[in-house]
């Protein structure tokens, strides 16, 4: 960058500022303003963070809410399982109670069954008994109906006997009669037996339906006790299945009683995540209240040191002619070359030979106003730059030189000269040829 003083400054033109006041100023603007944009941002952050917290503390708050009352539902859960188990192991055990009654009451029925056969098989020998002593009692009803029929011909033969043999007779008579009395008591025998078959008959009919009463009875046990075995069999499976359910919400129980304990440190736990939200949201508003001030502050900062580099202006003192230089970091007051436009001509400096630099360093150049030509610092003295032949138009024919030496010279060592004379060296002024040089005058 390179401001022009312009000449004609007051002042010593030779000296240089190089305090980098304007650079600092720029930069401390710069990163103002850079720091009021990150301040700003961080602000705008830090309340999105606020507000981000402030959700995460409501959401936590809302879950804290949640898991309490699953913990309730859980403990209620928990105690209606409890309740649920215990009435489960109390059928468990009236199934039990119940099954060993029914086994207890299929035993009876199966003894009262095995009775109720052997009933019957007595009933069924009695009936046989009895038909065949109703068998035995018409044998012997037969049997005293021919005794009878057999007297009654005896006595007809006795009789005929008596009438032929009267000393018999009395006797006949009297076996007669006494075969009538037999033959009346066989009759009477007879019909009591004939009686007593009938009786038989009617107790082996009486001991044939009461054998099948027995039978059916039987029957009619031994389904009563395959009904009480299923029912037996029914009950232990009931009963069995209610220790199953009995144990299964025992399980129940205490998974529910598990989970309302971990429900109760969810909701503790989401409790205190709702506690550092909300302890996390009031830091954020805090720091983004920070924030909007230091952005305020930055900003603040950041305007001054544009105003004060707007308004800064260096000093001017001493420094006529020069321009206003910065390397990037550091600017000073310098001099420079100046132009009459893009395709126009340099301006160096000019000047007569006395205002030449007091202490001129190798690569000087100027305009010399006395010799009219232009001349550079080689480390050792002035000499004149370029020239050369000249002449009219084009022409570079003329080597041209002035007539008189008013400073002295000293032609440096191996180096040679010449002039065109006449040539008049000033009083005072000495030129000195340094050895092995030569100086030729024409």
């Amino acid at each position: 960058m390179a401001i022009f003083r312009g000449s004609g400054g007051a002042g010593d033109a030779r000296g240089g500022v190089t305090i980098n006041q304007v650079t600092e100023l720029s930069a401390a603007a710069a990163a103002s303003a850079t720091d009021a944009a990150t301040s700003a941002t961080n602000a705008a952050t830090s309340a999105t963070n606020a507000a981000t917290s402030a959700t995460n503390a409501a959401t936590s708050a809302t879950a804290a809410a949640g898991s309490a009352s699953t913990a309730s539902t859980s403990a209620t859960n928990a105690t209606a399982s409890e309740t649920a188990a215990a009435a489960s192991e109390t059928a468990a055990a009236a199934s039990e109670t119940a099954a060993a009654a029914s086994e207890t009451a299929a035993a009876a029925s199966e003894a009262a069954a095995a009775t109720s056969e052997t009933n019957a098989a007595s009933s069924a020998s009695s009936a046989s008994t009895s038909a065949t002593n109703a068998a035995s009692s018409a044998t012997a009803a037969a049997a005293s109906a021919s005794a009878a029929s057999t007297s009654e011909s005896n006595a007809a033969t006795s009789a005929t006997n008596a009438a032929t043999s009267e000393t018999n007779a009395a006797s006949s008579a009297t076996a007669a009669a006494a075969s009538a009395t037999a033959a009346a008591s066989s009759a009477s025998a007879a019909a009591t037996s004939a009686t007593n078959a009938a009786t038989s008959e009617t107790n082996a009919a009486t001991s044939a339906s009461n054998a099948s009463t027995s039978e059916t009875n039987a029957a009619n046990s031994a389904t009563a006790a395959s009904s009480s075995a299923s029912a037996a069999a029914t009950s232990a499976s009931n009963a069995a299945t209610s220790e199953t359910n009995a144990a299964s919400s025992a399980s129940a129980a205490a998974t529910s009683a598990t989970n309302a304990a971990t429900s109760e440190t969810n909701a503790a736990t989401s409790a205190s995540a709702a506690s550092t939200s909300a302890t996390n949201a009031a830091t954020s508003e805090s720091n983004a209240a920070s924030s909007a001030s230091a952005a305020a502050t930055s900003a603040s900062d950041a305007a001054a040191s544009a105003t004060l580099a707007a308004s800064y202006t260096p000093s001017q003192t001493g420094n006529g002619g020069k321009y206003l230089t910065t390397d990037g970091t550091n600017t000073s007051w310098d001099y420079a070359v100046a132009s009459t436009g893009t395709t126009g001509s340099a301006v160096v400096p000019a000047g007569t030979q006395a205002q030449r630099d007091g202490s001129p360093s190798a690569g000087y150049f100027r305009f010399n106003s006395d010799t009219s030509s232009f001349e550079g610092y080689n480390g050792s003295a002035w000499g004149a730059v370029g020239g050369g032949a000249t002449g009219g138009g084009n022409d570079a024919v003329f080597v041209e030189n002035d007539q008189t030496v008013t400073a002295n010279y000293t032609i440096p060592a191996n180096k040679n000269a010449m002039s065109t004379g006449p040539i008049t060296v000033d009083t005072g002024v000495t030129v000195t040829v340094s050895s092995g040089s030569r100086y030729v005058v024409i």
